[in-house]
């Protein structure tokens, strides 16, 4: 039952005539649900904001959220899933804070059949307003998982110096598609930044080498090879080289290693580099 204009005039006068009480409920039952995670004075805070974007939609003549009066109130309730979303609060707790209002004003209606026909209209109202508050939190919750999943990828995909003229790149995990990108791109970067003629790529970490696997570590080669590097392929052991025999991929001239330092020496070597004086 959509609330229509007469109805949502009468709710903008019951709003106003009862401001203080009406808050006050609506804050003490969006506090039960929030077990005290956000502090009471900032919690009426945001009820009384919402309060008032609710009076102004109503009193404005807003029928429907997408109507003009409502912009305010659309405003707040996007504000407020964004805070909950980035709080940690679940999206129950957020759309509590908006179901609340209908427990708070149905004492201030009467028992007649008038009254239950606008207060189911102004329920409808609610609702849309609690949805709209939904959708807003589930979109920037997805934004700060995607945000969350590129910065673990960074982290994931380091680019060492391990000596002068050699950098390093420790692979850990499985390697994908939008991984592999992010190896190449900062493998690339590091050669430009650092000048150094020789990367070591580590699949220590990599659990399983597949087709898929082993073409992305070629790739990263060929783009090394183009801006000026030799890459050396480390960390080969005996039950990724049978996989590899297995399916038949030849890395070509590619110097592959079993381990790190024998990645290490063997660019030292080639390079004519001093080793270190041990002690």
């Amino acid at each position: 039952m959509a609330l229509s204009a007469e109805e949502a005039s009468r709710f903008a006068v019951l709003l106003e005539e009862n401001q203080d009480t009406l808050v006050g409920i609506w804050t003490d039952r969006v506090a039960e649900g929030l077990r005290g995670r956000l502090s009471r004075t900032e919690l009426q805070r945001q009820t009384a904001d919402l309060f008032k974007g609710f009076h102004l939609a109503l009193a404005g003549g807003a029928t429907d959220l997408t109507h003009e009066p409502a912009d305010e109130l659309r405003a707040q309730l996007t504000e407020l899933s964004s805070n909950r979303a980035r709080q940690g609060f679940s999206t129950t707790e957020t759309a509590v804070s908006v179901f609340s209002l209908k427990e708070a004003i149905l004492p201030k209606l009467g028992d007649d059949v008038a009254s239950l026909q606008d207060y189911i209209a102004f329920s409808a109202f609610v609702d849309a307003a609690a949805l709209f508050t939904f959708d807003s939190y589930v979109r920037v919750r997805e934004e700060l998982i995607a945000d969350q999943a590129e910065q673990l990828l960074e982290l994931s995909t380091p680019v060492v110096k391990l000596w002068e003229g050699v950098v390093a790149v420790p692979l850990v995990g499985t390697l994908d598609s939008a991984r592999a990108q992010v190896v190449m791109e900062r493998l690339l970067q590091t050669l430009v930044d650092t000048g150094s003629p020789y990367a070591i790529i580590d699949i220590t970490g990599v659990p399983a080498v597949d087709t898929q696997v082993a073409q992305h570590v070629l790739k990263t080669v060929v783009a090394a090879r183009l801006m000026g590097a030799d890459c050396i392929i480390s960390g080969i052991r005996p039950q990724i080289a049978q996989t590899i025999v297995a399916l038949g991929i030849e890395f070509g001239d590619i110097a592959t290693k079993a381990t790190l330092a024998d990645a290490l020496r063997y660019v030292l070597n080639k390079s004519g580099s001093r080793k270190p004086r041990e002690r």
